[in-house]
């Protein structure tokens, strides 16, 4: 792509200083150092094992967390060609962004505050940023909303507890998009629902893409489902991106060693397929992220590290086009 992406996060670091013994200061490095650029229009994907730290860009994106480090560019409605730095912005100025920058959460169950109305949980964004001129016309808004996730517009005068988790999910959406985003960041939107509701919701995010011309980043560990939705797709590991590449050029030709093992788990329910061939899963358990050494993380986990890899750190470099790779084997 030629054109300059809408959002470029420049070394975003995410640390959460811990009590050590004896005064002994140290941190939690759950962002240690990201680039990420998302084009407008596209879905790019990060994935990852758990605790690695991919719902911690999300919520610092959207300033839930303050950044340890780093640059947000924006380039979406509001901002200038060059783009606005939202980490630099006072909560003041921030409040006129946070419109364009919507999050969809992981856990229906949690994000809706289960003491006011669906009416309610939607029309508070509507309200801060003064959307609609009088309550009918936000009530109308948010019927409008509710059925293009496919719910009735008389379930607005419902609480949560009277829907099922798809529904739940169906509400927390609604409640992104009433805002006309340009960014939704959606943090692992399916993985609490039942199998049978997840293709409903991802068939559901795509419409409205297509319809409202939205931006995703969707974190995500089920590879099948971002596989599914994503353009492109980035990999997480301790904090650190080791491989992005598109869709189709990362499942047919992974380069890094943790991105090989991660498509290699991914079950095959076929018995004869799974005997062709040699798997190579990633053993072991995730490394701590408190004070990570500053070698390559993956090295005690790795069947292919040398002793390179055990003394410096690899930097994400473009070893072909659009595919880029932070290892020493290339």
């Amino acid at each position: 792509m030629n054109e300059r992406p809408m959002v470029e996060i420049r070394n975003l670091k995410k640390w959460f200083p811990l009590k050590g013994s004896f005064r002994r200061k140290s941190n939690l490095k759950a962002v240690d150092g990201v680039d990420l650029h998302i084009y407008k229009g596209e879905t790019l994907g990060l994935v990852g094992e758990s605790g690695c730290g991919k719902t911690t860009i999300g919520r610092t994106l959207i300033k839930l967390y303050t950044p340890t480090a780093g640059e947000f560019l924006y380039r979406g409605k509001g901002a200038s060609d060059n783009g606005i730095d939202i980490f630099s912005l006072s909560e003041s100025m921030m409040r006129s962004f946070r419109k364009e920058i919507q999050m969809v959460f992981q856990d229906p169950y949690a994000s809706l505050n289960p003491r006011i109305t669906i009416h309610d949980i939607i029309a508070e964004g509507l309200r801060v940023h003064r959307f609609g001129r009088n309550k009918e016309e936000r009530k109308e808004m948010i019927a409008e909303v509710l059925e293009k996730v496919g719910l009735r517009s008389e379930y607005m005068y419902r609480y949560p507890h009277e829907f099922s988790g798809g529904q739940r999910q169906r509400i927390g959406i609604a409640r992104s998009i009433i805002l006309n985003p340009d960014l939704v960041i959606c943090d692992e939107p399916v993985s609490a629902l039942d199998v049978s509701v997840q293709a409903q919701v991802i068939n559901l995010l795509e419409d409205l893409k297509r319809d409202l011309r939205l931006t995703y980043l969707f974190i995500a560990h089920d590879l099948a489902v971002v596989k599914h939705i994503c353009d492109r797709i980035s990999v997480m590991y301790l904090g650190k991106i080791v491989e992005t590449a598109e869709t189709d050029e990362l499942f047919n030709n992974p380069l890094h060693p943790y991105t090989q093992g991660l498509l290699a788990s991914i079950p095959i329910p076929n018995p004869h397929l799974r005997k062709i061939g040699k798997r190579q899963l990633v053993k072991g358990d995730i490394p701590s992220p408190v004070d990570p050494p500053q070698t390559c993380r993956f090295v005690k986990r790795c069947p292919k590290a040398f002793e390179k890899c055990s003394r410096e750190s690899p930097e994400l470099n473009e070893v072909k086009s659009g595919h880029f790779v932070s290892c020493f084997l290339y």
